[in-house]
C-alpha cells in the first residue's frame, strides 16, 4: 500500500482509519471520500456517492491508487429500516468498487461483520468456515459480500481482503445505528450521566474490539504476504465477548455509582440474538498474525480517560 482511497472515510472505521493510514503512509497518500464534505483539511477529500461508478472509477484513475478501502455502508439497524436503500447502498457500492479495483488493478479491502452469521450458526467459538444463514438485510449484504470478493480474486485475479469484525467500541466515533452501538453509548452516558439504559437485555453476549486492535487488524492483513493467506476475505477476527452487566461492573470499577437499567429494543435484540456469543479467530492469527492488545477492562480505563479528556475540551 503506498496509495490509498476510503470511501466512506467520515464513518465509524474511516474517520480512524484515514488518520492511522495518513500516519502511516503519509498524508497525501490517503484520499478520504465520503459522500458529505469535511471541513478537515488533514489530507486530500472528495465527495463521492458510492453509487456513482463512474466517479469512484475516475477519482481513483486521477489520484493514482494502488489500494481502494470500501468502507461505505449502512449498518445493521438502519438497514433493518430501510431495507431496500441498504441492499442498493450496500451491494451496489460494493460492486462499483470492485470494478473500480480490477480496472486499475488496486488491492481491495473491505470489512464484512458478524452480522454474517445467523441463528443455524455455532454460536459458542463460532468457526472461520460454518454455517452463514443471516436474517437481517445487513447480514445478507455480508454475506453476499464475502462471496462477492471471493468471486473477484478467483475470476480475476483481484487482491481482495477482509475481516470479519465484532462490534467496534471507539471514543472517536459516536454511536451509528449498530445493534453493538449500546457498548459504545454506554461509556459516553457514563461519563455524562452516570446511568445508561441499555437497549439490549441482560445475558446477551456479543463480540467484541476496541477500534485501535480493529485499525492494526486492518494494515496487518493489508501488509501480509499473499502466499500466506488461504483464505483471503471475511477472517474472524476478535478481542473479548461479554454482556451487559459485564461492561457495567468494569465501567464500575472507575465509576462506582453507575448505573444501568433496561428498556430493551425488540428489533436490536432479536439482531443481537441471532449472532454470536464468542468467534473463533485462529485462522487469522495463524494466516497473518492476527492478536488483539486490549480486553475489556484495558479498554474501559482507556475509553474512560479519553471521553473525560473530550468532554472537558467541548
Amino acid at each position: 500500500m503506498k496509495r490509498i482511497m476510503i470511501t466512506g472515510a467520515l464513518g465509524q472505521i474511516g474517520s480512524e482509519l484515514t488518520t492511522k493510514l495518513r500516519t502511516i503512509y503519509g498524508a497525501d497518500n490517503v484520499l478520504a471520500t465520503d459522500i458529505r464534505a469535511t471541513n478537515d483539511e488533514s489530507g486530500p477529500f472528495n465527495v463521492l456517492d458510492v453509487t456513482d461508478g463512474q466517479k469512484m472509477h475516475d477519482l481513483a484513475k486521477d489520484f493514482e491508487a494502488d489500494t481502494i478501502m470500501h468502507m461505505a455502508a449502512l449498518l445493521s439497524a438502519t438497514a433493518e429500516e430501510k431495507p431496500l436503500l441498504a441492499w442498493n447502498l450496500n451491494m451496489g457500492g460494493l460492486v462499483n468498487a470492485l470494478e473500480a479495483a480490477r480496472e486499475l488493478d488496486m488491492q481491495f479491502f473491505t470489512p464484512s461483520s458478524i452480522g454474517a452469521f445467523g441463528p443455524s450458526t455455532p454460536k459458542k467459538n463460532t468457526p472461520q468456515d460454518t454455517l452463514q444463514r443471516p436474517t437481517t438485510m445487513y447480514g445478507v449484504n455480508k454475506v453476499s459480500g464475502e462471496l462477492l470478493c471471493d468471486y473477484y480474486f478467483q475470476k480475476f485475479g483481484l487482491d481482495t481482503r477482509g475481516v470479519r469484525f465484532p462490534g467496534l467500541i471507539s471514543y472517536v466515533a459516536p454511536p451509528g445505528g449498530g445493534t453493538t452501538d449500546y457498548a459504545v453509548d454506554i461509556y459516553y452516558k457514563a461519563v455524562e450521566q452516570k446511568s445508561y439504559e441499555s437497549f439490549i437485555a441482560k445475558g446477551t453476549y456479543m463480540d467484541m474490539m476496541y477500534m485501535p486492535d480493529a485499525l492494526q487488524a486492518i494494515v496487518d492483513l493489508m501488509e501480509a504476504d499473499a502466499s500466506r493467506l488461504e483464505h483471503r476475505n471475511a477472517f474472524n477476527v476478535t478481542a473479548m465477548s461479554f454482556d451487559p452487566e459485564q461492561i457495567a461492573a468494569s465501567i464500575q470499577k472507575h465509576i462506582p455509582d453507575f448505573n444501568m437499567t433496561y428498556r430493551v429494543d425488540p428489533v436490536r435484540q432479536a439482531i443481537a440474538d441471532s449472532w454470536p456469543d464468542s468467534i473463533d479467530a485462529s485462522v487469522a492469527q495463524k494466516e497473518w498474525g492476527f492478536k488483539a492488545q486490549y480486553d475489556l477492562d484495558a479498554m474501559t480505563a482507556d475509553m474512560l480517560e479519553k471521553l473525560k479528556k473530550k468532554f472537558m475540551h467541548a
